[in-house]
């Protein structure tokens, strides 16, 4: 029997399948895939997803308190810290003091991290187009309209 076969003398198929019925898995692995298409695609810009994440946030028409865009996306201060400090590092971000509250930053996107977003946003766009590419327009717009509904805040 060879090494990956089940003891009915399957060729684990039968895993396969069931793990393709569960949820988590099917979108942690959609997830990673994903993953393996943007990650390259971003790369030469010096970015990784969190960060254009973080640059998208902050290119509204208003610079924002760091707690501000921590909240819109959805994470803590001390990560949103982190990638602040690792974005301005790479001149994509400065902090100022607040006009209207000295006791908090604001942050705002450079010249840099407004043409380095615009690019980083077109080879995402193309990387999950490549990556949606097997789902037809509306299978693709079916899937983003669900996993919208499903991460809308109560």
């Amino acid at each position: 029997m060879a090494k990956h076969d089940n003891a009915d003398g399957g060729s684990g198929n039968a895993a396969a399948e069931l793990l393709g019925t569960r949820l988590g898995y099917l979108l942690k692995h959609a997830q990673l895939r994903l993953a393996e298409h943007i990650g390259p695609a971003l790369a030469p810009f010096g970015l990784d997803a969190r960060e254009l994440a973080v640059l998208a946030v902050l290119a509204g028409d208003r610079p924002l308190s760091q707690l501000e865009a921590a909240q819109r996306l959805g994470i803590d201060r001390t990560t949103m810290v982190a990638l602040l400090d690792a974005l301005e590092g790479k001149e994509f971000v400065q902090r100022r003091r607040s006009e209207h509250d000295r006791r908090r930053n604001t942050v705002e996107l450079t010249e840099h991290g407004h043409r380095t977003r615009a690019a980083a946003e077109q080879a995402r766009e193309a990387a999950e187009r490549e990556f949606l590419a097997p789902l037809d327009r509306t299978a693709t717009a079916q899937l983003v309209h669900a996993l919208r509904t499903l991460t809308r805040t109560p």
